[in-house]
C-alpha cells in the first residue's frame, strides 16, 4: 500500500511538472545532436529526484549527504534546462555533489589517490549517462536494469535500504509511461539523467565499497563502451569532443539506420539487462571468474560497437548524394 502510494503522489506531481513545463516553455527543441523532430517538454526526469526525495522523508532521512549531493546536482542540472548555465558552475557544482556521495560512503579514508580515481570514474560515467540520453525510452530502460541488478544484489549483502531503489524505480516508471513510447509526452533533460546517473552510482559505489569489488562497474557497460569508443572515434577524427553531435552507435541505428526509438533502446535494455544478471550471479566468485566474464563483455562488446558502426558509415558514404 506504502508504494501505491508513493506511485500515484509521484504521477500526480509529473502530471503537475507537466503543466507548469508548459506555462514557463521549458521545452525540447530539435538540434545538431537531436535524434527527434519535434518539440517536446523538458525535464521530466525532475521526477527521480522527487522520487529519491519520497524515499528520504519517509525513512527517517536516511543518508542526508547524498540528498543535498542530488538536491545540488538536481538544482543546476534543472536550472541548466531552462536556460543554459556556465560550466564552471556546472563543473563546480557536480563536484561538490560527488564529494557529499563519496563522504556519506566514507570513502575519504581510502589514499588520496583512491579516492581521486573514485571521483574521475563517477563524474565520468554521470556525463555518459547524460550524453547517451537522446532517444525515447534509453534513460528509463536502461535504468530500470541497473536498478534491478542493485536491488537483487542488496538482498545478498544488505548494505543499504532497498526502500531507496524501490521509490527511485517508481519514479522511473512513471517517466516511463510519459517516455517509453513513439512520440515522448516529455523528455527527461539533464536534470533526469544527471540525477538518475547521480543516484544510481550512489548505489553502485555503495556496493563496490562493501564487497570490495569493481565488479559492479560493468552495470554501465553497454554506455560505458558505446560513450568511450564514440570519444576515442572523435578524437582520431581531430573533432571537439565537447561539441553536440550525433555519433553514438545509438544515433547511428536510430537516424541513419532508421530503426525505431524504442527498438534500439530496447536493445540497449536487454543488453545491459543480460550483463547484470551475469553481475548478480557471478560477483560472488573468484577474481578470476569475474575477470574472464569482464574482459569477455567488454570485449564482445567493443568489437560489436566498431563492426556495426563502419557498417553504417560505409553505407553512408556509399549512399548517393541528395541534389
Amino acid at each position: 500500500m506504502w508504494y501505491l502510494i508513493i506511485f500515484i503522489a509521484l504521477f500526480i506531481t509529473e502530471l503537475l511538472y507537466f503543466k507548469l513545463a508548459d506555462r514557463l516553455n521549458i521545452i525540447d527543441h530539435p538540434n545538431e545532436r537531436s535524434s527527434h523532430s519535434y518539440i517536446t517538454l523538458r525535464g521530466g526526469g525532475i521526477i527521480f529526484s522527487i522520487g529519491a526525495l519520497a524515499f528520504f522523508v519517509t525513512n527517517n532521512f536516511q543518508y542526508p549527504f547524498f540528498m543535498m549531493g542530488l538536491a545540488a546536482i538536481t538544482a543546476i542540472s534543472f536550472a541548466d534546462d531552462v536556460r543554459p548555465q556556465s560550466n564552471k558552475l556546472r563543473i563546480a557544482i557536480h563536484f561538490t555533489a560527488v564529494a557529499a556521495l563519496m563522504y556519506q560512503l566514507n570513502l575519504f579514508v581510502y589514499p588520496w589517490h583512491w579516492w581521486l580515481l573514485a571521483f574521475i570514474i563517477i563524474i565520468g560515467i554521470i556525463n555518459a549517462y547524460n550524453f547517451m540520453d537522446g532517444i525515447n525510452g534509453i534513460t528509463t530502460g536502461y535504468s530500470f536494469t541497473v536498478l534491478a541488478a542493485l536491488y537483487f544484489t542488496n538482498l545478498q549483502i544488505k548494505v543499504f535500504n532497498n526502500n531507496l531503489v524501490i521509490c527511485i524505480a517508481l519514479a522511473n516508471l512513471v517517466f516511463a509511461f510519459f517516455n517509453f513510447r513513439k512520440r515522448a509526452k516529455c523528455f527527461a533533460g539533464d536534470v533526469g539523467s544527471v540525477s538518475m546517473a547521480y543516484s544510481v552510482l550512489f548505489l553502485t559505489t555503495s556496493v563496490i565499497h562493501n564487497a570490495g569489488t569493481i565488479f559492479f562497474i560493468l552495470l554501465f557497460a553497454v554506455y560505458g563502451v558505446d560513450s568511450v569508443l564514440t570519444i576515442t572515434h572523435r578524437l582520431i577524427k581531430r573533432e571537439n569532443i565537447f561539441k553536440a553531435h550525433r555519433q553514438h552507435l545509438f544515433q547511428y541505428l536510430a537516424n541513419e539506420k532508421k530503426w525505431p526509438h524504442l527498438a534500439v533502446s530496447g536493445l540497449y535494455m536487454l543488453l545491459q539487462g543480460a550483463i547484470s544478471t551475469g553481475v548478480v550471479l557471478l560477483w560472488q566468485k573468484e577474481p578470476r571468474v569475474q575477470w574472464i566474464y569482464g574482459g569477455s563483455v567488454l570485449g564482445a562488446l567493443a568489437i560489436t560497437y566498431i563492426v556495426v558502426k563502419w557498417r553504417i558509415l560505409k553505407q553512408v558514404q556509399n549512399e548517393p548524394a541528395v541534389s
